[in-house]
């Protein structure tokens, strides 16, 4: 069992880590599954700490994701009306695969800012731009999470080997 534990912990390791650029994946969940995996092996070294630590890190980054837009939205000037097309697009964009994912926040918070005042098309472009760099944020942040993730499954079967050898 043990072999099989490692082996899904290293594929949910890298398709979390891709998960972190391909959005219709959710990269930081399969990730932090990873870890729980090669936690489960007889010789892991990852403890229920440890795990707990990662899920918790993992909570707050796909909370982030869901936020960010909206943050970015308003830290570029963004109206209430801007910041809640940003995150209505965040959820909609779900219903339209990867290209949805990356450009519905940014037309969410355009539209919204166009409610707010139709006649200052600048404004709504910047703060849909405050909105693509959230998602240029978010994307960082699910890429450095599943890198760490990826890490410490790694090391931890190698070390295993290592003591083998």
């Amino acid at each position: 069992m043990d072999a099989l534990y490692a082996t899904l912990a290293v594929i949910f390791g890298i398709v979390g880590l891709l998960g972190a650029v391909i959005p219709v994946l959710p990269g930081t969940i399969v990730s932090f599954l990873g870890l729980v995996f090669v936690n489960l092996a007889s010789w892991s070294e990852i403890t229920n700490t440890q795990l707990i630590v990662w899920g918790v890190i993992s909570f707050v980054i796909i909370i982030l994701d869901y936020l960010l837009p909206g943050y970015f939205s308003k830290l570029f000037g963004g109206s209430k009306r801007g910041i809640m097309g940003a995150n209505i697009g965040v959820f909609l964009g779900i219903f339209f695969g990867p290209i949805g994912i990356i450009a519905a926040p940014f037309v969410g918070a355009f539209i919204g800012e166009l409610l707010n005042d139709s006649t200052d098309k600048s404004k709504a472009f910047k703060v849909a731009c405050g909105s693509f760099i959230s998602f240029l944020a978010g994307t960082g942040l699910k890429l450095i999470t599943g890198s760490m993730m990826l890490y410490y499954i790694i090391r931890d079967i190698l070390l295993t080997v290592a003591d083998k050898i």
